[in-house]
């Protein structure tokens, strides 16, 4: 039924509302005792709702149709759950004033038209709204023969009070659950408005004392075997060893052990427990009813909550109900923040005893599982031996480097070769310019001539001493003449042997002067290389000349090559913010596809050592030079 106003187009005699809040009267004073049974028997909603609106009926003078329309607070949707007469259906006036009411929020009452002339006024229609907590949950309509202005209103303040009854039954279907929710959740947050778990706990027994009118309230947690008392309500401090804190520890052990909520005196149809020490606690403490629930997280039990009340207020299923709720939800947030303020040491003894009672107690498969890998591992790690290796940055350089250079000043005339180039023994590598050369030993030689010439002229003369001049002179035409061959021999520079040109490129260098002794090329052998290794100055004492090891270079991932140490220098190179020595290695195996100045990783055999001690060496000598450094 929708909530939306429908208003008669013709004219009326008149209507009135009424907007009465007050709730004055007894209702059970207009019932009969078997009525007043009927009512108080039922237990559906639907049965109730009948129920009351038949006895409403009864009670109201005039009476033709009866309705009662309930809902989801302010939700809907809004239906009807109870007619009278059983077997009629709402008519339209009923669902006019319904809504009228509904719409408005108060009560309504409205004449309907005329059925004829001879029956003015034939009947009214009234309705009322069941607010609960200013919320809308339904409405009463009833339709009843015309009745004075007087009597309209003895029925709708009648009516009025007729909800009472209803509002009774909303509350007890819908709202109690929540409010319970709500005490709940307020107790929740006043646990954790507290930085501290004493004063969290001591705040939450002393509200659900007061809240559920109890003498007390204490509530304790395992420690070992046994449950201690940890806050007792309007109490900061209070004494472990007094006798009443000693039975309630032992009354909150006595329902630990039985895994039971406890009630002393026993609840009617409720199964024979255990009650011996909670009867001492109520005889001692002259009490007249205990209560102890205990609370539990993740399926194991943390404590328990003991309240207690005096002669005369036991408690209800309501009350535990209640209570088992509180103790579901605050019981393990108040066992996290004791867990929380505890040292660190134990802490830290907590967990260790925790994974203990998962190792050793039943179920956690996986956990088990996992620890004994663990320990198989480690056992494994410090046992077992395996080879030990230094690893070190490795470059490949041949064997023997041969520097070709200029044999005279001169400048560049023919250069076929470069860096990475194959030659053979005796192959061009550059020449150099000769016009010069060959010039310079024309003069020479025609200097020559002109020496033996005048030779000749003074030995027809015999002039001995000119002769011995001029043959000095002679003999130094021919050393230099032997000079200029020997230079003229030289422009074309040849490889000394079977090898890859290092480095060196003349292509672009033809015409260019060179002067003598300026390196052109750099020439290695094909067949013969050594490994130069940067060691870290930590490892570097433990390699010893004649170990063996292996090379990977970077160009030849797939394949190993062997080495054998052969040289150690004790000179530290810094390099990237650590010092390395270098070591020379000879390379063995099949090296076709070596070339120098490939670049690899090198890993040099030393010894069989524990395997635990492989991987942990490097960060145990840091941490022991670390902590000596800083030791005073």
């Amino acid at each position: 039924m929708e909530t939306g106003v429908y208003r008669n187009d013709q004219p009326s005699d008149s209507s009135e509302q009424s907007g009465t809040t007050e709730h004055s009267g007894d209702q059970n004073a207009f019932l009969e005792p078997e009525t007043w049974s009927q009512l108080s028997n039922t237990t559906s909603t639907e049965s109730y709702a009948s129920a009351w609106l038949t006895l409403q009926c009864q009670l109201i003078e005039g009476v033709k149709q009866g309705v009662v329309v309930l809902g989801e607070a302010e939700v809907g949707p809004f239906v009807p759950v109870a007619h009278w007469p059983s077997d009629t259906d709402t008519s339209f006036e009923m669902t006019v004033i319904a809504e009228l009411a509904m719409s408005e929020r108060k009560g309504s009452v409205r004449r309907n038209k005329a059925i004829s002339e001879s029956t003015p006024n034939a009947s009214v229609s009234l309705a009322y709204p069941l607010l609960v907590d200013e919320q809308l949950c339904g409405v009463v309509a009833l339709q009843t023969s015309s009745l004075s202005q007087a009597k309209l209103r003895a029925v709708m303040r009648q009516l009025q009070w007729g909800c009472a009854w209803l509002e009774v039954l909303v509350r007890q279907k819908t709202l109690t659950p929540k409010a319970r929710l709500a005490a709940a959740l307020e107790l929740v947050a006043i646990s954790l408005e507290q930085r501290k778990f004493q004063a969290a706990a001591t705040a939450f027994v002393t509200e659900l004392a007061t809240r559920l009118d109890c003498e007390w309230v204490g509530i304790g947690f395992l420690k070992g075997k046994h449950t201690r008392l940890r806050a007792f309500s309007h109490s900061a401090e209070f004494d472990q060893k007094s006798n009443l804190m000693r039975l309630i520890g032992k009354a909150m052990d006595e329902a630990l052990d039985q895994q039971a909520l406890l009630v002393y005196p026993p609840l009617p149809d409720t199964p024979p427990r255990a009650l011996r020490t909670h009867e001492e606690l109520t005889r001692n403490d002259n009490l007249g009813h205990l209560c102890t629930i205990p609370m539990g997280n993740a399926g194991q039990p943390i404590g328990c909550l003991t309240l207690a009340r005096a002669h005369g207020n036991g408690f209800s299923e309501e009350d535990l109900d209640l209570c088992r709720h509180i103790a579901l939800l605050v019981g393990p947030v108040l066992d996290t923040r004791r867990k929380d303020d505890r040292w660190l040491i134990s802490k830290v003894w907590g967990s260790v005893i925790d994974l203990l009672h998962r190792l050793l107690g039943a179920g956690h498969i996986g956990l088990k599982l996992s620890m004994i890998s663990s320990v198989l591992l480690i056992a494994f790690l410090v046992f077992a031996e395996g080879g030990f290796r230094v690893s070190a940055d490795a470059t490949l350089e041949g064997s023997v480097q041969r520097s070709i250079t200029a044999k005279f000043t001169g400048y560049i005339s023919e250069s076929a070769i470069r860096a990475g180039d194959v030659v053979k023994a005796d192959d061009l590598l550059f020449a150099m310019e000769d016009k010069d050369l060959l010039l310079e030993r024309v003069k020479w030689q025609n200097q020559k001539q002109q020496r033996l010439r005048e030779y000749s002229q003074a030995l027809a003369n015999d002039e001995r001493a000119q002769m011995r001049i001029l043959s000095a002179q002679k003999d130094q035409v021919e050393s230099q003449i032997a000079l200029l061959d020997e230079q003229l021999s030289r422009t074309e520079i040849r490889a000394p042997f079977d090898g890859v040109v290092v480095s060196g490129d003349l292509s672009q260098m033809l015409g260019a002067p060179v002067e003598r002794g300026q390196v052109m090329f750099q020439v290695a052998p094909l067949n013969s290389y050594r490994v130069i290794l940067k060691v870290d100055e930590r490892d570097f004492a433990q390699v010893t000349l004649g170990q063996s090891g292996v090379l990977k270079l970077a160009s030849m991932p797939n394949q190993l090559l062997s080495m054998v140490i052969e040289k150690k220098t004790p000179v530290a190179v810094s390099e990237e913010g650590r010092n390395f020595f270098r070591v020379e290695a000879r390379l063995e195996g099949d090296l076709q596809q070596c070339r120098p100045g490939m670049e690899g990783v090198g890993k040099i055999d030393i010894e069989q050592r524990k395997l635990i001690w492989i991987w942990t060496h490097e960060l145990m000598e840091w941490v022991r030079f670390t902590i000596w450094s800083w030791w005073p």
